[in-house]
């Protein structure tokens, strides 16, 4: 039976059901994205978390299908994404500007942003996920539990083998995150040092098994140019940069607050450069996927029937609803300068700011796209697209207005460039994430325009939560900075370094230096990856590079080493007689792994929230830390051998 034909009998899809499910995990998901992005500066990828969650509850359905299950995780996902706005919106509390956050003001910025994401990620899907080989991490690891989910109903014996693969490594996987949380092991190891010139450095690991199966799924290739990121970063110009420093203190101390003040911007350089040159890549890719869709909607007016794949929303309908999303941007830029400093200048303003929505969104939904694909949702290094649409956003401000201005005028600006920002910030992160999930319908067999929708409501779920969730955060704590941050005040760390980039930039004392010399190891990286590319060895992709750099050292180094470990796993299997269904198994065995911390990771963060304290679960004291770190990293390793070859013992059998 064809997918047209089965999808037209009547399956259960785009449900009402499966929309309630998708928001009411989107309520507990989006709420502890905001919390940890507050706190520690990271969020962790819904998809596959929901996708469990859903295919446990609709299971006492009978007429539940992957299908439905696929709706729920994308309306979750898409939700639990777009609380990346937290990397952006509290500098308006930090610098003054705004005194909590409104409910109407906020939603809109969430819902507009996250709305135009969805539009423009429709074409894309054409250039980026049908026809592009890139290896969509996340989306085929949710692609795969679905399938597990589905099968193991239907008494497959392969599938049976898949999904008891999945809960053993994610009960291994959220049993080692309880034990950290409980102080018994520890989460990262580092090691830090001096260098020989008076610089400081270090090692440092996170102890992560969702970080370890990302590394088996993005493959070798990324893994081996983020570990080139990681090393032109850390043990190159971390070194050089901590000896020219004045900073005091001890080597931790010293190397990690010169990453944040000077690598951070080097890493973002490269991005910059990487950026850029993908978008010259696929501009033509991307061109062909809306001629294509604009051909499928003639042939749907035509009467033609499609294949289910080839069903997105009508061109014509996602031009007419990102058309209609600018005039609700236009009415809050409109509110926020309205008898203000800027008040004068608001027309030519406004319709400037419209334009480098629409354009900036453009090219960074196509950039956070391909990151998608490249290397997962949740290492797509998305706070580096806030930092260089910071920087233009600014630089654009700067040219219109000048420097120089008095305090109240300055205020106004970064204000007014936070807020460009937080809307072309939401469509970063909403087609970082939809690509991902569209990548997952198409392998399950999903309909594109269904799923569309499905974002829609995601979108318009996670704007309902996100502003009470923040209000209520910085009611209770503050953000560091702000003037109401209490002892317990959350870092917000991406929120403080982006309004530091639009204070500096309009202010005239931004540190070019490091975003130019960033630029030219990009340039670099771009020209070693096209020469490895003619020789027909493993490239080193420069986007994965910046994102080494960019990154700490503790989140890039444990994906390098599942890099590593997924390679040498993906050869035995090639030699097994079943070398499909053995590969098969080991991207079970990282999509276990993702899964079981993620989970625990919304369980804690719950904890954590009721709790008011960090350390809720702990049992032991800070004695214990010299323990805890040599038992950690013994039992972190020990597990992992122990995981793969129950794996491999399942494929012999």
């Amino acid at each position: 039976m064809s997918r047209t034909t089965r999808q037209g009998s009547g399956v259960a899809e785009l449900t009402v059901r499966g929309i309630l499910l998708g928001g009411l995990i989107t309520f507990f998901f989006t709420a502890a994205n905001v919390y940890l992005g507050l706190k520690v500066g990271l969020t962790f990828a819904t998809s596959i978390p929901a996708a469990v969650i859903s295919m446990a509850v609709l299971r006492v359905f009978a007429d539940s299908t992957i299908l439905e299950n696929n709706i729920v995780q994308t309306v979750a996902s898409a939700a639990g994404t777009l609380s990346a706005i937290i990397f952006v919106l509290p500098g308006l509390v930090m610098i003054g500007w705004w005194q909590g956050f409104d409910f109407v003001t906020t939603a809109v910025i969430c819902a507009t942003g996250g709305l135009l994401g969805v539009m423009f990620s429709v074409p894309l899907r054409r250039a980026l996920v049908v026809d592009a080989d890139l290896p969509y991490p996340e989306g085929r690891a949710a692609a795969e539990v679905l399938k597990v989910g589905a099968g193991s109903r239907e008494g497959a014996a392969e599938s049976a083998a898949g999904l008891a693969v999945i809960v053993v490594n994610g009960l291994a996987s959220a049993a080692f995150a309880l034990a950290a949380q409980m102080k018994l092991v520890v989460g990262e190891a580092s090691l830090w040092f001096r260098t020989g010139a008076g610089g400081a450095t270090g090692i440092s690991g996170s102890l992560s098994f969702a970080l370890l199966g990302a590394g088996h799924l993005v493959g070798l290739s990324v893994g081996m140019a983020m570990l080139v990121g990681l090393a032109i970063g850390w043990w190159v110009a971390l070194p050089i940069l901590t000896a020219m420093s004045t900073v005091t203190g001890s080597a931790e101390h010293v190397a990690s607050t010169v990453f944040s003040a000077d690598v951070r911007f080097l890493g973002a350089g490269v991005i910059g450069v990487a950026a850029i040159w993908t978008l010259l890549r696929i501009i033509g890719p991307v061109l062909a996927g809306i001629r294509s869709a604009m051909a499928a909607s003639s042939a749907a007016r035509a009467g033609r029937d499609r294949a289910v794949e080839e069903r997105d929303m009508p061109i014509g309908l996602v031009g007419a609803v990102a058309l209609a999303t600018l005039v609700p941007i236009g009415i809050l830029f409109w509110v926020l300068i309205d008898g203000g400093a800027l008040a004068s200048a608001a027309v030519p303003l406004i319709a400037g700011s419209l334009i480098f929505v629409v354009v900036a969104g453009l090219i960074i939904a196509a950039v956070s796209g391909y990151m998608a694909g490249l290397i997962g949702s949740s290492n797509s290094p998305i706070s580096g697209i806030g930092i260089l649409s910071i920087v233009a956003a600014s630089l654009l401000l700067v040219g219109l207005f000048g420097r120089d201005h008095p305090p109240a005028t300055t205020q106004a600006l970064v204000a007014y460039a936070l807020i460009v920002t937080g809307v072309v910030f939401g469509v970063a992160t909403i087609s970082n994430d939809n690509l991902q999930d569209l990548k997952t319908g198409q392998l399950v067999g999903a309909t594109p325009w269904k799923q569309q929708v499905a974002l829609v409501f995601g979108v318009a779920f996670g704007s309902l939560v996100i502003p009470p969730v923040m209000e209520l955060l910085n009611t209770a704590f503050g953000f560091a900075g702000a003037a109401n941050a209490t002892a317990n005040a959350l870092p917000a760390p991406q929120a403080a370094l982006i309004s530091s980039l639009a204070k500096g930039v309009l202010g005239g004392n931004l540190n070019w230096g490091m975003i130019g010399l960033g630029a030219v190891i990009g340039v670099l990286a771009v020209i070693v990856d096209e020469l490895l590319a003619r020789t027909g060895r493993m490239r080193l992709p420069p986007l994965a590079i910046g994102i080494g750099v960019y990154l700490p050292m503790s989140v890039t180094l444990p994906v390098v080493v599942g890099a590593v470990i997924g390679r040498f796993y993906d050869r035995w299997a090639s030699q097994r007689q079943n070398a499909e269904f053995a590969k098969r198994l080991g991207v079970l065995t990282a999509t276990g792994m993702i899964v079981g911390e993620s989970l625990f990771g919304v369980v804690f963060a719950g904890i954590v929230a009721g709790s008011g304290t960090d350390s809720p679960l702990a049992v032991v004291g800070s004695g214990f830390a010299p323990i805890a770190l040599v038992l950690g990293t013994v039992v972190f390793f020990v597990v992992t051998a122990l995981l793969y070859r129950s794996t491999m013992r399942r494929v012999r059998h």
